[in-house]
């Protein structure tokens, strides 16, 4: 019996010691998932409350874990890189994971997938138009480049940071 790869996109923030947090976010990903491909890392005013910039980037992997599994161990790097269990939805963070997609799977349970903040954050929009700019978005059947390329531009700033991962992990 073979096992069926998934393709999964998973967006990584932080906006408390960020360089530490991303750093330790991305080795314990790449423990758990193997080869990383990374977007180019960006910096954005935080969203929805008064807070330090955050760091951001989306982390392309391929699993064979189901999405729930592939949640749980999102969710043990976020309580290993200090993230408070229940903290508040927009606040800051040591480490914010979310799977964004897994393959072309649209459902509401056990998370929503596709996430709903590919359409509307740029921190999660562009760096999915740099990573995976020639995939479609499964429910709007638009690529993300054009997805990013018709965004609003205006309604959040984001810019390159001149952050890089040492990709410690072997």
């Amino acid at each position: 019996m073979s096992l069926v790869t998934h393709s999964i996109l998973i967006s990584v923030g932080s906006n408390i010691e960020k360089e530490t947090n991303v750093s330790k976010g991305l080795d314990l990903l790449q423990q758990a998932f193997g080869q990383l491909a990374l977007s180019v890392f960006y910096e954005s005013d935080a969203v929805g409350f008064t807070g330090n910039t955050f760091l951001n980037l989306v982390v392309g992997a391929s699993t064979v874990a189901t999405v729930g599994e592939v949640i749980q161990t999102l969710k043990n790097i976020e309580v290993v890189c200090g993230r408070i269990k229940n903290s508040e939805k927009f606040s800051d963070r040591t480490l914010d994971l979310d799977l964004l997609t897994y393959d072309d799977v649209v459902c509401d349970s056990p998370v929503t997938l596709p996430r709903d903040e590919i359409l509307y954050n740029a921190f999660v929009l562009r760096p999915m138009a740099d990573l995976a700019p020639n995939a479609l978005h499964p429910q709007t059947n638009t690529t993300y480049a054009q997805l990013w390329h018709e965004y609003d531009k205006s309604k959040q700033r984001l810019w390159p940071s001149q952050f890089t991962w040492s990709n410690k992990v072997k």
